[in-house]
C-alpha cells in the first residue's frame, strides 16, 4: 500500500534518533514530506493522527548494499519487488550495486534505474561500477554517472586488481565527493573456494577461501586511502584480521568506514553443515536439508565463531560503522544444485532489522547504536544530508517498530521475488509495522 497524507501527527511513540541523541517519548508532526515539529504533547491540526503507544519510531533505515538485479535479471528481482521488500523490512532508502546486465557503467543505465524507481515505494540510489563492464581495466566516466544520479562507485562482487587503477578511482571519486565501496578480495587466493578455509572445509572436502584473501586486499585499499588522504568504504567485513586493519587505520586517522551483514553477525562456518546450528527452528518451516544448504553460501563466506564474536565487538565499539544486508536474490533453481555449483549470496532486506533488534536484546548494541549503524552513519557515508535523522526539516522517512511482536521467518511470505535466506524458521522478536517515505505511508502491517 502507499498513502499520501499532507500532514500526519504521530503521538506517544518512543523516538530513537542517534543524530539528535534522543531516546524518549515524543510526538512528531510531518508536513508535506518533511519533519515539521518534535515535542511532548503536541497540539496541532493534522490530516491524520496515529497513536504509537508502545512502538519505536526510528529514522528510516538505509541499506548501503543491495542487489536489485534489474536490468537484465528480472527473474531474480526487480527494482519494484526489491523496494517492496525493503519497506516491508523498514528500509526507506536502498543503494543498489552495479552488477546488472547491462552493468551500470554508463549514464544511460543509471537513468534507467532511476526511471524504474519512480514507481518504487523506497528511495532507490544507484551505485555505478568503478570500471567498464566491471573488468578492472578502464575507469568509468565518473562525472557523467554522478550527473545522471549515481551516489557511489563499486565493482562489488569483484575487486579492482590493478592498484594503480584503484588509486585513480579513489582520486576521481573523491573529486566528485562520492565514496568507493570496495569488495576486498584477492582473486588468486579466493580461487575456486566455496566456504571458509578451516576445519569444516577440511573435514567435508570443500574448497576453502582463506581469511587472507580478504585481509590482503583490505590492507591495500586502506593504504591507498591513507596515502591519498581520501575516504574509502569496506564492504561486508568478515574476519578478525580485517577488523584489526580497519581499527588500526581509523586510529591513524584514515578515512575508512566498514559494514557488516546480519548473516556474518549471526552465522559461522558451522551453518554450512548445520543450518540450524545454535538455533531452534520452527518445525513447520524447518528446511528439509540443513547440511550443505546452499543458502549458507555467500561471498565473503561465513567465518569462524571467533570471527562472529569479533564482528559483534567491532560493531559495538564503532570499528564497524554500518549494518548492510548485501541482499543478493537468486531464483530457486539456481540454488537447488550441488554446493560447489550454487551462486554466492542470500537475501536480507526483510530480516535485517529484526536481527539487529536481537543484537539489542543480547546487549551487543544499545537502541541508539542500532539507529546509528542502520540510519545515521549509512546516510553520512552516502552523503544523504536530508536523511538519517528526524530533526526538524529532514525528510519524513520513518521506520515504526513493534519491539514485542514475535514472528517466524517464512520466505514464502517475502515481498522479494527470492527465497534464498539462511534464516528460514527462525523465531524473531520485533517487527516493522509501518514504513513512511517522504511522508507517504508505503508499508503497513
Amino acid at each position: 500500500m502507499s498513502e499520501t497524507i499532507p500532514s500526519l501527527l504521530l503521538k506517544n511513540g518512543r523516538l530513537i534518533d542517534a543524530a539528535q541523541a534522543l531516546d524518549g517519548k515524543f510526538d512528531i508532526f510531518l508536513v508535506d514530506g518533511k519533519v515539521s515539529k518534535i515535542g511532548i504533547g503536541l497540539e496541532v491540526a493534522a490530516d491524520r493522527t496515529l497513536d504509537l503507544e508502545g512502538l519505536w519510531v526510528l529514522p528510516g533505515a538505509i541499506d548501503l548494499h543491495v542487489h536489485l538485479r534489474e536490468p537484465g535479471y528480472e527473474y531474480k528481482e526487480t527494482i519494484l519487488s526489491g523496494a517492496q521488500a525493503a519497506v516491508a523490512g523498514g528500509f526507506t532508502s536502498i543503494a543498489c550495486m552495479a552488477n546488472t546486465m547491462p552493468i551500470n557503467d554508463n549514464a544511460a543505465v543509471t537513468r534507467f534505474i532511476l526511471e524504474q524507481a519512480r514507481a518504487a515505494p523506497a528511495k532507490v540510489l544507484p551505485i555505478a561500477a568503478i570500471t567498464r563492464a566491471m573488468q578492472g581495466e578502464v575507469l568509468v566516466e565518473m562525472g557523467d554517472l554522478v550527473a545522471a544520479g549515481a551516489v557511489a562507485f563499486s565493482d562489488d562482487g569483484k575487486t579492482v586488481p590493478d592498484s594503480k587503477l584503484l588509486r585513480h578511482a579513489l582520486e576521481y571519486a573523491s573529486l566528485f565527493g562520492k565514496p568507493l565501496l570496495c569488495h576486498c578480495q584477492d582473486n588468486a587466493l579466493f580461487a575456486d573456494g566455496v566456504i571458509h578455509e578451516g576445519m569444516i572445509a577440511a573435514q567435508h572436502g570443500l574448497a576453502g577461501i582463506p581469511a587472507l584473501a580478504e585481509e590482503i586486499d583490505i590492507a591495500r585499499t586502506i593504504m591507498l586511502a591513507e596515502y591519498l588522504k581520501v575516504p574509502v568504504h569496506i564492504c561486508h567485513l568478515s574476519t578478525r584480521g580485517g577488523i584489526a586493519l580497519v581499527r588500526q587505520g581509523k586510529a591513524r586517522g584514515v578515512r575508512v568506514t566498514a559494514e557488516a551483514t546480519p548473516h556474518h553477525l549471526f552465522l559461522s562456518e558451522e551453518a554450512v553443515v548445520d543450518l540450524a546450528c545454535g538455533e531452534t527452528l520452527d518445525e513447520d518451516l524447518k528446511p528439509a536439508m540443513l547440511c550443505y544448504n546452499t543458502n549458507s553460501k555467500m561471498s565473503p563466506p561465513l567465518r569462524t565463531a571467533a570471527d562472529v564474536a569479533a564482528l559483534r565487538q567491532a560493531l559495538a565499539d564503532g570499528t564497524i560503522d554500518a549494518i548492510a544486508t548485501d541482499h543478493a536474490p537468486h531464483e530457486a533453481t539456481e540454488k537447488a544444485v550441488e554446493y560447489d555449483l550454487a551462486p554466492f549470496g542470500v537475501v536480507g532486506l526483510e530480516t535485517a532489522l529484526a536481527l539487529a533488534l536481537r543484537l539489542v536484546r543480547e546487549g551487543v548494541l544499545t537502541p541508539l547504536q542500532l539507529v546509528a549503524r542502520m540510519s545515521q552513519t549509512p546516510a553520512a557515508i552516502l552523503g544523504l544530508n536530508d536523511r538519517g535523522s528526524l530533526a526538524t526539516g529532514m525528510a519524513a522517512d520513518l521506520t515504526i517498530v513493534d519491539p514485542e511482536c514475535e514472528w517466524v521467518v517464512d520466505p514464502e511470505k517475502f515481498y522479494s521475488k527470492a527465497r534464498n535466506t539462511p534464516f528460514t524458521g527462525w523465531r524473531l522478536q520485533g517487527r516493522v509495522v509501518r514504513t513512511i517515505v517522504d511522508g507517504r505511508v508505503v508499508f503497513s502491517l
